[in-house]
C-alpha cells in the first residue's frame, strides 16, 4: 500500500509564569511537499512553487489555530443501521483566524529533502487566552483520533484547505463516537458539546486517501439514550 507521509505538525504551548492560564504563544510546523504527491492516483500538472507553499502552509495553519484556539460546537447523531438510522455528524465553528491576522507570524522557513517546513507562532489577545484556558477546565475530556478524507485532485487555494479540513473533521466525529460510547453504560443514541484541537495534526496518504492523526479536547453537554425513543 502506497503511504506517505505529507505533513508533520507540531503544537506547542508557550507559557509565561508557568501558569496553565496565561498562555501567550501557540507554536506550530508545518511541512508541505514542494513534488506531486497524488501520484498515482490524480494527475498534478506542477507541485506548488515556494510562494504558493509558503502560502498554503500559512493557510493551514490558521486553520489549526483556529480549532485550538475556537474549536467547533457538534451535533452527533451516531445511528445504527439495524434500526435504519443513519449516521449524522455536523460541526459549527465558534470562530476562526482570518488571513492576513496580525497575530499569525512565519518565524523560519526551511527546504529539505523537497519539502518546505514552515515555522509559525500565533500570539494570543486577552480574549482568546481566555478561551483557550477554558478548554483545560476539569469537564474536559482528551481523545486521540484519526480520520480519512478524499485526496481531491488538482485544486485551488481554497479548495485545498476544505479537503484538509474534511479529513480532520472526520477524525473529530472519531474522537467524539469514541467518547459518546465510552461514557454511558448503553450505547447512547446522540450528543451535543465542543470539541477543539490540542495540538497541530499529522497528515499523511494512506493508499487513495488522506489520512490525518489529531488529539483533540472534548466537552459533552447532552446525551439522549436510545431509551428515550
Amino acid at each position: 500500500m502506497f503511504r506517505r507521509i505529507f505533513f508533520l505538525g507540531l503544537g506547542l504551548i508557550f507559557l509565561k509564569g508557568g501558569s496553565p492560564y496565561a498562555q501567550e504563544v501557540l507554536r506550530g510546523e508545518v511541512r508541505v511537499d514542494l513534488e506531486p504527491v497524488y501520484a498515482p492516483f490524480v494527475e498534478v500538472p506542477q507541485p506548488p512553487d515556494i510562494q504558493g507553499a509558503h502560502r498554503r502552509a500559512l493557510e493551514e495553519a490558521a486553520l489549526f489555530y483556529s480549532a485550538m484556539i475556537y474549536g467547533w460546537s457538534f451535533y452527533y447523531d451516531i445511528g445504527e443501521k439495524a434500526r435504519g438510522i443513519a449516521e449524522v455528524f455536523e460541526l459549527t465553528p465558534e470562530g476562526a483566524i482570518e488571513w492576513g491576522d496580525g497575530g499569525l507570524y512565519a518565524t523560519d522557513a526551511q527546504v529539505r529533502n523537497n519539502c518546505l517546513y514552515l515555522y509559525t507562532d500565533y500570539r494570543l489577545n486577552e480574549a482568546q487566552k481566555r478561551r483557550v484556558s477554558t478548554w483545560k477546565s476539569g469537564t474536559i475530556r482528551s481523545a486521540q483520533a484519526t480520520g480519512h478524507g478524499p485526496l481531491g485532485g488538482p485544486v485551488e487555494m481554497s479548495d485545498w484547505i476544505t479537503i484538509k479540513s474534511s479529513a480532520l473533521e472526520d477524525a473529530a466525529r472519531t474522537a467524539v463516537r469514541a467518547i459518546l460510547r465510552g461514557s454511558e453504560r448503553n450505547r447512547p443514541k446522540e450528543g451535543r458539546g465542543f470539541i477543539s484541537l490540542a495540538a497541530f495534526p499529522r497528515y499523511w496518504i494512506d493508499g487513495a486517501q488522506w489520512a490525518v492523526s489529531a488529539r483533540f479536547r472534548v466537552e459533552i453537554t447532552e446525551i439522549v439514550p436510545f431509551a428515550a425513543y
